[in-house]
């Protein structure tokens, strides 16, 4: 089941929400993209942009079924970008299995994300989105491998692969 952050239960476990908690807040507003065409799309637009579950969690902050993702097996050389707008956000070489179930990187592009604080089960946890067109992609934790210590759990139809 998946669960939006809105509160409409879509499907998911509050158990499995939680294994996906919490640095800095950062405004992606203000950034180089805050005047992004991918801002202006409506809703609608969105809807029929993008798959089903890839829009519920993009434009509606929902979480795919954690070990559903065929990126989880990815392990070729590329670039992960967002699959709103195409935006790199994270390079193969972070990634990494944390064994949550969910595609897990410690790296991300610097300038491709923006924060801010989510409390949708009842504990902060930090949310980051891609800093173009505001796509919810996951959580980012503490609990990462070095060299940064982070683990960007991120929800698979929320990326696409492209290869080097």
């Amino acid at each position: 089941m998946i669960l939006s952050r809105r509160g409409v239960l879509l499907s998911g476990s509050a158990a499995a929400l939680a294994a996906c908690s919490s640095p800095g807040e950062a405004d992606a507003s203000t950034a180089q993209y805050a005047n992004s065409p991918f801002r202006r799309i409506t809703d609608a637009q969105w809807r029929e942009r993008l798959p089903g579950l890839s829009y519920q969690v993009l434009r509606h902050e929902a979480t795919e079924r954690p070990y559903t993702s065929p990126l989880n097996d990815e392990r070729r050389r590329g670039t992960y970008v967002c699959r709103g707008c195409e935006l790199p956000l994270f390079r193969s070489e972070w990634k990494y299995d944390s064994r949550t179930g969910w595609p897990s990187f410690y790296d991300v592009i610097d300038g491709a994300i923006g924060t801010k604080t989510d409390f949708a089960i009842g504990i902060p946890r930090t949310e980051y989105h891609c800093a173009r067109c505001l796509g919810h992609h996951g959580h980012v934790f503490n609990d990462g491998p070095r060299p940064t210590g982070l683990r960007y759990c991120n929800n698979g139809v929320a990326l696409i692969f492209r290869p080097a």
